[in-house]
């Protein structure tokens, strides 16, 4: 006879890590990193017209140690990439980055010395959102 057999009715075994992870898996706490402009997109996409909550990632957090997503949204000046470089290696591993607009992407417009030609250049980025919102021009 196993031990699931005389377990009552309703008691469901795991072990602690399965149960972090799964967790995990169902929340994902970003880090906002907004530059310029596209910062108020990112703010638009986590309120209830977008409900970026229906992935579980409504909860913005401003300490990078208990976030699991850096969104990168706006333009990365040379001066802003150290920072935005720190504020990565401070998040805990599995971290992720994605890339919000063309700005944070490649640099949009903004071809010169003073802004970093995307953001990959600083951190990998896991995804890319490219674009702006419809109807603005960068």
């Amino acid at each position: 006879m196993g031990i699931e057999e005389k377990l009552p009715a309703g008691v469901l075994l795991t072990s602690v890590e399965k149960l972090v992870n799964w967790s995990r898996k169902s929340s994902v706490w970003g880090a906002t990193f907004g530059l310029a402009c596209c910062a108020i997109e990112m703010m638009a996409a986590g309120g209830p017209h977008y409900d970026m909550g229906r992935w579980g990632m409504e909860v913005f957090r401003a300490s990078p140690r208990q976030a699991d997503l850096m969104i990168v949204a706006g333009r990365v000046s040379q001066k802003m990439a150290p920072v935005l470089r720190q504020i990565y290696d401070q998040m805990a591993e599995p971290r992720w980055v994605l890339s919000m607009g063309v700005c944070a992407s490649s640099g949009g417009m903004f071809n010169n010395y003073a802004i970093v030609q995307g953001v990959d250049h600083v951190v990998p980025v896991d995804m890319y959102l490219p674009g702006c919102r419809p109807g603005r021009r960068c």
